[in-house]
This record gives C-alpha cells, sequence and structure tokens, in this order.
C-alpha cells in the first residue's frame, strides 16, 4: 500500500498519511529496514483504529454540548443500590431497578463513561526534567496557610545524609492537596530558619509556633508521582488508640479505631504504617494505623512475652495459633432473590440461644428452618426419628467425623452429638433460610465462602440484670437435666465468664451483637437483624464476593 493509496482511504488518518510521506522523502537518511518497520506499523489497521478513536473520544470532551455532567457515576450507582435495597420490598419498580443496576453489563459501561470523563485515555507523561547548574541546586518555594487542620506530612532524617526530608505525605491532607510537597523533598528552611543539624522535633516545634503562612524552603526530590488511593476495605479485628503507641512516627498524624470498624486503606506504601480513613468518615484525612505486618509482629511478640513469663492466660488455652487476627479484606454482599444467609447464634451456655432459634422458627416455620442434629444415643418414648434427632450407631457417626461430613460434633454423658454440613446446605439450596445455634468453636467450619452465614453473639448482660430477669421469668437452668430449678449464681458468673472468653477469641469474626436481657426483646432485635441479612447489602470478606 502506497502513501497515496492510504491517504485516500477515508478510514486511515491524514496525520498518519503524512508520516509515511515524509519516511518517503527521508529513505536515505535510514537504513531500509528501520523505514520499512515503520512503515508497515503506521499502514496498520490496528494503529489506524486506535488513532481514529482517541481523535473521536478527544473530539467528544472538547465539545462542550457533549461534556459529561459528572465523573463518577458508578459510585452514584452504588450509593443508588444502598438506598433502594431498604425499598426493594416497597415497590416492584425500586427492585427492577435495584437488580438492573447490579447487571454486569450496566456496571461496565458506568465505569467506562467515568474513565472518558476523567479523561483516563490520555497517556501519563514524565516531568519535564529541570535544568539545573552544575554549582546551584534547584530550589522550590511553598507557601501554606496555617489552619486548625494538621499539615498531613511527617518528616524524618535521612540515615546516610542528615538531611531533613519530607518521609510521607497523608492523604487528602493539606500537603497533599497543595501538591507542591513530595515525598523524598529535602527540607531547607521554614519560615526563613535554616533547619540544618537540627532534629524532626526541632522542626515541628517550629511548625507549631509558626501562625498565618508557612514558608518551606525545599530542594525537590527526584521522584514526584502523585499517590493513588486503593480500593481496599478492611474490617479491623482489634483496637487501636495511636496515643498509647510508643513507635508511631507522629501521633497526630494516627487514626484510632474499635474492633470491628471498616477502614478505608488508601495507602500501603510503607511496610510499617498504612493511610486509612474510617468508611463512615470518606472526605476526612487519611491517618496512619500499623501495617498488618507489624502488627502481627507485635502480636507474636506479646504471645512469645506471655509464654516466656509463664504469664498464658486459660482463655488462650483453645485460641487458633496460627490464627493471628489483624485486617480482613472485606467488600459489600448484596443480596440476591430466593438465596438466603444461614443465620448462626453463638452464644455462651445458659444464655438462650436455643430458645431464640426455636421461637423465630416458630414464627415462620415455611420460612425458617433448622437441620436435625444427629446423635449415637437411644431413641427416647414419644420421639420420632428424623423430627428431634437422627439416630445413628456410633462407629457410623465417628467415621462421618472423622471424614469431616459434621460442621460441629461432641459428646455429652457417653454420647455423641453433632450437625452435618450437608443438612446445612441442603436448606439453604431449598430457598429457606436456615437457622442455627451450635457451639462456638463451629465458627471455623461454617464461615465459608459457599455458606456465608450472619453470624450474631448471643451476650450476656451484668450480673445483676442477669439474675433478676432469670428469677423474674422463673428460668429454669439447662445446666442440670435431672432436675428442675433456677439458676445459681455460679451458673451466672460462669455464663458471664463463658461470653467474655467467647467475645475475646471470636469476637471480630461476628455481625452483630444481641444482649438477652429478656427473650422477648432480644427476639425483636433477632427480627430486625435477619431483616438486615435479607435485604441490605453489607460487608463480609472478600473472598465471599468474588
Amino acid at each position: 500500500m502506497t502513501a497515496a493509496v492510504m491517504a485516500a482511504d477515508a478510514s486511515y488518518d491524514p496525520v498518519l498519511s503524512k508520516l509515511v510521506t515524509s519516511l518517503k522523502e527521508a529513505e536515505s537518511l535510514s537504513s531500509e529496514q528501520e523505514l520499512g518497520f515503520l512503515q508497515n506499523l503506521l499502514e496498520s489497521k490496528e494503529i489506524n483504529a486506535l488513532v481514529n478513536v482517541h481523535s473521536k473520544v478527544g473530539k467528544v470532551i472538547k465539545d462542550e454540548k457533549c461534556a459529561p455532567l459528572m465523573s463518577s457515576s458508578i459510585q452514584v450507582a452504588l450509593e443508588v443500590l444502598e438506598q433502594l435495597s431498604q425499598r426493594c420490598h416497597i415497590s416492584p419498580l425500586c427492585k427492577e431497578i435495584f437488580y438492573l443496576l447490579q447487571k454486569p453489563h450496566v456496571q461496565s459501561l458506568l465505569a467506562s463513561h467515568d474513565a472518558i470523563a476523567q479523561k483516563d485515555f490520555y497517556p501519563h507523561l514524565p516531568d519535564i526534567p529541570i535544568e539545573v547548574d552544575e554549582d546551584e541546586e534547584t530550589v522550590k518555594i511553598v507557601q501554606l496557610v496555617k489552619s486548625n487542620e494538621p499539615l498531613g506530612a511527617t518528616i524524618k532524617t535521612d540515615e546516610e545524609t542528615g538531611k531533613i526530608i519530607i518521609a510521607r505525605i497523608m492523604h487528602g491532607g493539606a500537603a497533599d492537596r497543595s501538591g507542591l510537597i513530595h515525598v523524598g523533598d529535602e527540607v531547607i528552611e521554614v519560615n526563613g530558619i535554616n533547619v540544618e543539624g537540627k532534629t524532626p522535633n526541632d522542626v515541628l516545634t517550629i511548625l507549631q509556633n509558626s501562625e498565618g503562612t508557612i514558608t518551606f524552603k525545599l530542594v525537590p526530590s527526584d521522584g514526584k508521582s502523585g499517590q493513588r488511593e486503593s480500593k481496599v476495605r478492611v474490617r479491623a479485628h482489634f483496637e487501636y488508640n495511636p496515643e498509647n503507641d510508643p513507635y508511631i512516627p507522629c501521633k497526630e498524624a494516627g487514626l484510632g479505631f474499635t474492633r470491628g470498624e471498616i477502614l478505608h486503606i488508601v495507602g500501603q506504601d510503607d511496610g510499617y504504617w498504612w493511610q486509612a480513613r474510617k468508611e463512615c468518615e470518606r472526605t476526612s484525612r487519611a491517618g496512619l494505623i500499623p501495617s498488618r505486618a507489624l502488627q502481627e509482629r507485635r502480636i507474636i511478640h506479646e504471645r512469645t512475652q506471655k509464654e516466656t513469663n509463664g504469664d498464658t492466660k486459660n482463655e488462650n488455652d483453645d485460641f487458633d495459633r496460627e490464627l493471628i487476627a489483624t485486617y480482613e479484606e472485606v467488600s459489600k454482599l448484596y443480596p440476591r432473590p430466593g438465596v438466603y444467609r444461614p443465620i448462626v447464634l453463638i452464644g455462651a451456655p445458659g444464655i438462650g440461644r436455643n430458645e431464640l432459634k426455636r421461637r423465630l422458627v416458630a414464627r415462620n416455620p415455611d420460612k425458617y428452618r433448622s437441620p436435625v442434629p444427629y446423635t449415637t444415643r437411644a431413641m427416647r418414648p414419644g420421639e420420632v426419628p428424623g423430627r428431634e434427632y437422627l439416630f445413628v450407631t456410633r462407629d457410623k457417626m465417628e467415621a462421618d467425623v472423622s471424614a469431616g461430613k459434621f460442621i460441629e460434633s461432641g459428646e455429652y454423658k457417653g454420647h455423641l452429638y453433632g450437625t452435618s454440613a450437608e443438612s446445612v446446605k441442603a436448606i439453604v439450596n431449598s430457598g429457606h433460610v436456615c437457622v442455627l445455634s451450635p457451639h462456638y468453636q463451629a465458627i471455623k467450619s461454617l464461615r465459608t465462602p459457599q455458606l456465608k452465614p450472619f453470624i450474631i453473639h448471643i451476650r450476656t448482660p451484668s450480673f445483676d440484670r442477669l439474675k433478676a430477669t432469670r428469677e423474674a421469668h422463673r428460668a429454669r437452668s439447662t445446666f442440670d437435666e435431672l432436675n428442675s430449678r433456677g439458676f445459681t449464681d455460679d451458673e451466672f458468673n460462669e455464663m458471664i465468664t463463658s461470653d467474655e472468653r467467647i467475645n475475646f477469641l471470636y469476637g471480630h469474626f461476628f455481625d452483630e451483637e444481641i444482649v438477652n436481657e429478656t427473650l422477648a426483646t432480644a427476639l425483636e432485635q433477632l427480627l430486625v437483624c435477619v431483616e438486615r441479612a435479607e435485604t441490605e447489602p453489607l460487608w463480609a470478606p472478600s473472598s465471599w464476593v468474588q
């Protein structure tokens, strides 16, 4: 194909045609092989198609009549989904829109729209190099207006040169928004005060004593690439207070949180300190939190110290030693029509989780169902096989337990009891809500991407409230099968101790907590939780969503 033919073809870009013509004229300046390669590349259908698309998109963007109204339509769609999820039971139209917005091709279309609106298709060119005189160092002057908001940057002393440099820029902070200060910049002066030979604390004192405008004289670092926020969300499995952390680089830059809070990890560049915001505070400045690696090292060190000092408490005896709870990556899990998450009630023996399960199922037996447990004991008068229990031989049950077919099993007064995993799956697959009240050690078997359980901790109130409410309702002790009597004070204390132990070991796995003062009130709260699990998008492990 000649340049003339190429230019005459409307499908080829005229600029590329001119380039081919120029190559023809420059044949004497380059090797024939190189010219042939470039001509074939410029004449290829693929490169011409890409150039045509780029030109048309660029023309659309420049046309004010076609300018996009927003560049965050995918985020708006997610917010609409959250609103619609609470109204699907009211309006069929809301339900239709709710499922339409979840369609992959609709979300892909919105994502493409945002990419074009944000001009993400433009190439990212490197910064233009700065010409520097051999005997003169390039500096930049940066002025920021001081306010009640922290600067949003940390400094440190370079170990090799001893100079003060910018160690970290906090996402969303004043320094980040200015776009003028970068990690690695060397600090020469602050408000006209030379910082050579000073410590980071000396510089912080200068900043604290400054009022109005703060002027920095900086030597630019080699790399000035902008910071991009990650999209990672995690659930914190521990509590953190930067004020009590002697190792955080800057306490004012720290972000405190409680166990169970959802954090948006916006930066993981530092191996020891991540930058994060609370998910409920999206517009705030990011703060420092310990990285997963740092927190794991702390937990291992703490455990080692306790074991060395013989200071290990009894409640740690059955703790999964391989499990180090730090952060768990989460995503929104959206409800699906006809597919219900199992409701799992965990609690101390005697707290009433079995009675709550019974009352929930009794409210709507066509919707809520519980698997029939297995046992090796003999059938008693009045019992029906498959109603109260499924009766099997000890050899059969021991074999199935060894094969991993039970989500929980145990021995009581010489007989085995347990719940099979297959019975739980059968209820879920039949379109019913499976309700379980297993021993807390069954959490590990239940909390899988296949079942996606909604786990609720049924908790004890204070000793006084526990005793008063049980005595007022003449509750019978569940610790004594032979005699019908009330609970003793020792049994109340045992329930509270067991409750605290469960919370210590597995509290980070619970989706909700219900304090069972009275069964009527606890059941009302349980119904609200079940409704949320069925209708609202909720945070769950990311592996369950993928």
